[in-house]
Order: structure tokens, then C-alpha cells, then sequence
């Protein structure tokens, strides 16, 4: 498996939400949420996205990811956005997915936006070293993907028909969407960048990546890793530590407890058993790991969590 793959592999997105938006004439609205991703794709026409700190031209043809979308506008191409309506107020107007938001002027677009919840502790390393909007400006893919068509099929089937399985589906959708502008921002990295996600490109250090995330139980040592990155034991310590920003241990204990905690909030297994599934010895070992990261006991996290859901 490569790095990406295992990377994402404890990363899922839920509570997908999607709808359909056309604009015409001078439209706008703001969008302000907590811990959410959001995807456009520009089915035809352009729009303005303003995050705070610039602007972004979004066309017909294009994909935006907004790893982070607490607080943004959009509006129609030279206009500025000024009497933005929060689109959560339009959408009491919402009509099957599909929202019609006008203004004045001929001027038309159509965009499908999505938008998904994401477990912040397993993808916080993530968004920390990405841009606030991806594609990035010079990237040469300029926003557009080959797989667009085929996605927007599979979303309008999905649109049309109420099926089994349709929330599992439309949630997939979007991880796959998550992925694909992740690669593609990954490969555009270029070699003098100092984000970690370097590390995905790299042929040794991908190696060890893997072997972390898919064994995190084992009790990896700083010879063994190196080995399996087929580097001498101090080359490899340095160039991990250069790259990825920590020492691989260091990284292996982060992901360990970021790990741990999402055991914990799924409530499935015992405290003993996350212990041992995330490469502690005993329970107590586990418990101070948790403490001196998270602030509290594994039990008490757990109860934390279950609170704030009955809440």
C-alpha cells in the first residue's frame, strides 16, 4: 500500500451534504461552518470564492477543495459580495438538491456544492500543512480533473433515486473527491518545499511511513525502521526528522494516541484492548502516553465524548 492510502485510512468523512446551486446576475451568499470540508464543481460560469485573506477564480470545469471551510463568500464574477445572505437562511428555499439564487444582471453559473464532517483528530496533522484552498493557484493542473464527468454522473444518479445505501455512497463520493485533490496537490510539491507531506514522495521514507501506519501495535525501533527504508539508521533518523518535521518515534507515538483516541470515540472495544491494539504493554503505560497528550484518562475521554454526543 502506498503512503497516501495508509495515511487516509483511519480518515473518514460523514454527514455529507450536497446541493445543486445556480446563480444568476449578481449573486452571492456566505458560508460559515465548524470542522467541515467543502468541494465545488463549477458545472459552467465562474465565481469568486473569498476566504479573508484573497480571492480565488473558480471556472467551468474546476474542482476547489476548502480543507477548512469555517467562514467564506461566494458570489458571481465581478461582483464583490457585500450583501452576502448566510446560504443556511437561501436554503429554506431548497427544492430537491437544488437551489436557485438570484440577483440582478444576466449573468449565470451552476456549481454543486458539497459539504462533509471529518474526524479532526485523525486528519489534524493533514490540514495543519495544507493551503486554504487546493488547488493551489499554480498548480498545473489548474483545478481541473479528469475525473470530474464521471463524478458529477455518479452524483446526479445518486440525486435522482432514493436507494439503499445512498448516504454510504455520497459519503465514499466525497473521500474519494478528498483524495484525488490531495494527490494532486502532493505530486505539485515542489523538491524545496518544508511540509511534511514531502514524505509521501519519498522512496525511502514512504516505506517506513507505511510500515508505521500499518503495524502501529509493533514495537518499532529507530534500527528497524531504517532497515525497512533500506537507509543506514542515522541517515534515516536525519532525513525523517528533516522531512517530516519530528524524530520517527516521535511521529509513531503521535499517531499511536491519534489512533487510540478514535477508538475511543467509537466505543467498539476496551480500554485494554486499544492499549494493545496501539502497541502499549499495559494498560497503566497507556494511560500516562493518553494524560500527558489529551489532558485526561483514557476513561474519562471516552465518557467526555459520550456526553457531548447525549448533549
Amino acid at each position: 500500500m502506498d503512503a497516501l492510502s495508509v495515511l487516509l485510512q483511519n480518515v473518514h468523512l460523514f454527514d455529507t451534504k450536497y446541493y445543486r446551486l445556480n446563480g444568476t446576475g449578481n449573486w452571492s451568499y456566505s458560508l460559515t461552518r465548524q470542522d467541515t470540508i467543502v468541494f465545488y464543481l463549477v458545472m459552467s460560469g465562474s465565481f469568486c470564492i473569498d476566504m479573508g485573506s484573497g480571492l480565488r477564480e473558480a471556472h467551468a470545469g474546476d474542482i476547489i477543495m476548502i480543507p477548512s471551510a469555517h467562514n467564506h463568500v461566494s458570489y458571481a464574477l465581478n461582483h464583490h459580495g457585500e450583501s452576502a445572505k448566510p446560504l443556511d437562511e437561501l436554503l429554506t428555499n431548497c427544492t430537491e438538491q437544488v437551489l436557485d439564487i438570484q440577483g440582478d444582471g444576466d449573468a449565470q453559473s451552476s456549481l454543486i456544492l458539497i459539504e462533509c464532517k471529518y474526524d479532526k483528530e485523525m486528519i489534524r496533522p493533514l490540514l495543519s500543512v495544507l493551503p486554504t484552498i487546493l488547488p493551489e493557484i499554480n498548480d498545473e493542473s489548474d483545478g481541473r480533473f479528469e475525473v470530474i464527468d464521471v463524478e458529477i454522473r455518479l452524483l446526479t444518479l445518486e440525486a435522482e433515486h432514493e436507494r439503499m445505501g445512498k448516504t454510504a455512497i455520497i459519503n465514499h463520493w466525497a473521500s474519494i473527491m478528498m483524495i484525488e485533490c490531495l494527490r494532486v496537490y502532493i505530486e505539485s510539491l515542489p523538491e524545496a518545499t518544508d511540509s511534511w507531506l514531502k514524505a509521501m514522495k519519498d522512496p525511502f521514507l514512504t516505506k517506513a511511513l507505511v510500515a508505521m501506519h500499518e503495524n502501529p501495535s509493533q514495537n518499532w525501533s529507530i534500527h528497524e525502521l531504517a532497515e525497512v527504508a533500506g537507509m543506514s539508521r542515522s541517515s534515516f533518523a536525519q532525513r525523517f526528522k528533516d522531512v517530516v518535521g519530528m524524530p520517527p518515534l516521535t511521529y509513531l507515538i503521535d499517531y499511536r494516541l491519534r489512533l487510540a483516541a478514535r477508538y475511543l470515540r467509537l466505543q467498539q472495544n476496551s480500554i485494554s484492548r486499544i492499549s494493545e491494539l496501539v502497541g502499549y504493554a499495559s494498560d497503566s503505560t497507556f494511560s500516562q502516553a493518553f494524560k500527558r497528550v489529551y489532558g485526561i484518562s483514557p476513561k474519562a475521554y471516552r465518557q467526555q465524548y459520550q456526553k457531548q454526543n447525549l448533549a
